[in-house]
């Protein structure tokens, strides 16, 4: 049956914020990034009939955490969050715009890739994947992966920003097509699902990639 994930576009930029669950009947909830208002994503999971068993966030920009810290608040759920980038969470305006304010967060446990998260029931595993920040994490489950600002349909990460790294990114995006199979769904932190493969064949920021693959 697979994971049931529902898709949120929340926040001042429309930023993707997921419900994640073992199956449509679970009665526990993973939330990847949480952006809008808390009340919007506790309203999802009272309709799912499920409880928030935790909070994972790919990297500390603002608009990824918004609700962070009234999610975490209202639901008790455990944060999980990149060390790399702990000062943006103390801080959230080192990475907000201006007029926008985001609360302080303080996550429960610090990941740095290479860890398993096991919550509600599901076993994601943590990748290091910098480039767009500089400890972006993805966390990957039951053939889906939540890529964050990394890989988009059709696009990736922007690297204009402090801490961003073009080549870093390549990299990232690299080690991502060689840890997981083509066919994974990739959930990006804006715009619509894609897949690893359908990316690596047509995403015009990839052709260095392609052409490094078809050269082995």
């Amino acid at each position: 049956m697979g994971l049931a994930v529902d898709r949120l576009e929340l926040g001042p930029i429309g930023t993707n914020t997921y419900v994640v669950r073992g199956s449509e009947t679970a009665g526990e909830a993973v939330v990847v990034d949480p952006s809008g208002d808390a009340e919007t994503i506790v309203g999802v999971l009272d309709a799912r009939s499920a409880r928030c068993a935790a909070i994972l966030v790919t990297h500390g920009h603002f608009d990824h955490i918004v609700s962070l810290a009234d999610l975490a608040a209202e639901t008790g759920a455990p944060v999980y969050a990149p060390a790399v980038e702990e000062a943006v969470f103390a801080d959230p305006s080192l990475f907000s715009i201006p007029g926008f304010t985001v609360k302080p967060a303080q996550p429960d446990n610090w990941l740095e890739g290479g860890e398993t998260v096991v919550a509600a029931g599901i076993s994601f595993a943590v990748t290091s994947v910098p480039g767009h920040s500089p400890g972006h994490l993805a966390y990957y489950a039951d053939a889906r992966l939540f890529s964050g600002d990394v890989l988009f349909a059709g696009s990736v990460g922007r690297t204009d920003f402090p801490g961003a790294d073009w080549n870093v990114l390549q990299a990232s995006i690299a080690s991502l097509l060689d840890a997981y199979p083509p066919e994974t769904v990739v959930y990006p932190g804006h715009g619509p699902e894609t897949t690893l493969g359908a990316e690596l064949q047509r995403n015009p920021f990839l052709g260095e990639l392609r052409a490094a693959r078809i050269a082995e």
